[in-house]
């Protein structure tokens, strides 16, 4: 299939067709962030006055916390260990923990909004939610910032609009991104040419957990590139859009494979149950891989089971995560003998071959 062939245009946007459909086969989550700084304030970097830091956190955490249930953490009181499980979870960046000297976050109680303060901006805003709803995630992030915004002045300028401690985030402040789940795609070789299309229309396409990071388990994620000169509106269509071109290309690349390759597709599924099953140790990038044939097997009805549970599981097996579960830290290699146990008793239990799937597995051989 070539590039042209893949992403195919689609008609318009919340009225096609395809959502008639649940899209949680291919879109994992929909996450929306606002970048914003206040006026009066030196940005962070240029933040030296701690009293001035501290008023910035008491100001943001005064107006939120008024109105919805956020937990206010403070960088510099939270361990290491728990920094690093708070941003396995996305809810913090790495930059806000290099900043814990002056920098905090404010989570809400189902852990759907962070606002990070004092990290490169005054604040990053953040909204997340499983599956695939950017006008629902942004109406919701929205309100959070009108609320900042009637207390505390942004700073904003006629021309540039909202400023900015990034060039890239001038402008609308806004990033839209969705996580994708392209197994079928990435077989077939074709990401790399989807991307070269996308990044002519300002779009990006990177792994999962953003930029440097590489495609784990099949998941990329689809966000804008540009937030100036362009508004709100024209961002979220843009990327709604291609993430309606990108899960018809991907379930019609699903189709082709099971189509052409059953038995080998089926062989892949199967082996990669049995190993994540069966295995003693079992390291984060096998589990990822292995993790994406079982996804893509459940996709396309060869098993059974929660694509939303098996995501969960994928969240869990990280490290830091591991370290919550467990009650403390592992010692070195013992990550890969816990991931094992935990992974194989959890897929066993959610009993992913019924008889129904095992008709089909029958008739791909």
């Amino acid at each position: 299939m070539t590039k042209t062939e893949a992403l195919k245009p689609v008609r318009t946007l919340r009225t096609d067709a395809l959502h008639e459909r649940a899209e949680g086969d291919v879109a994992v989550s929909t996450r929306i962030r606002l970048a914003r700084n206040f006026e009066d304030y030196p940005f962070p970097n240029r933040l030296f006055d701690v009293s001035l830091a501290e008023e910035i956190v008491r100001l943001v955490t005064d107006e939120l916390c008024g109105v919805e249930d956020f937990t206010l953490r403070r960088m510099n009181t939270v361990t290491e260990e728990e920094a690093a499980s708070l941003r396995e979870s996305n809810l913090i960046s790495r930059d806000l923990w290099k900043n814990r000297a002056i920098s905090a976050v404010l989570i809400s109680s189902d852990e759907s909004i962070s606002v990070m303060i004092n990290e490169e901006d005054h604040i990053r805003e953040q909204y997340f939610m499983k599956g695939f709803d950017l006008e629902t995630a942004y109406e919701r992030l929205s309100g959070i910032d009108d609320l900042i915004a009637s207390a505390i002045p942004f700073a904003y300028d006629k021309q540039f609009g909202y400023l900015t401690a990034c060039p890239t985030n001038l402008g609308t402040g806004l990033r839209a991104s969705v996580m994708l789940f392209l197994p079928a795609m990435a077989r077939s070789g074709l990401m790399r040419a989807v991307a070269e299309e996308f990044s002519r229309e300002g779009l990006t396409v990177r792994g999962a957990y953003g930029e440097g990071s590489g495609a784990e388990g099949a998941l990329y994620q689809l966000s804008n590139e540009r937030t100036l000169g362009r508004s709100e509106e024209e961002i979220l269509r843009a990327v709604e859009g291609a993430v309606l071109k990108v899960i018809e290309a991907e379930r019609t690349e699903r189709r082709r494979l099971l189509e052409e390759d059953r038995i080998g597709i089926a062989d892949v599924v199967l082996r990669s149950f049995g190993i994540l099953t069966n295995c003693v140790r079992l390291t984060m990038r096998e589990f990822m891989r292995y993790m994406a044939n079982v996804k893509l097997g459940v996709a396309l009805g060869l098993l059974s089971g929660s694509l939303e549970e098996l995501d969960g599981l994928i969240v869990d097996m990280r490290p830091s995560n591991i370290d919550q579960i467990n009650g403390s830290p592992l010692e070195e290699g013992g990550y890969d003998t816990f991931r094992a146990a935990y992974v194989g008793d959890v897929l066993r239990r959610m009993g992913l071959i019924t008889e129904e799937g095992r008709g089909r597995l029958s008739d791909a051989r």
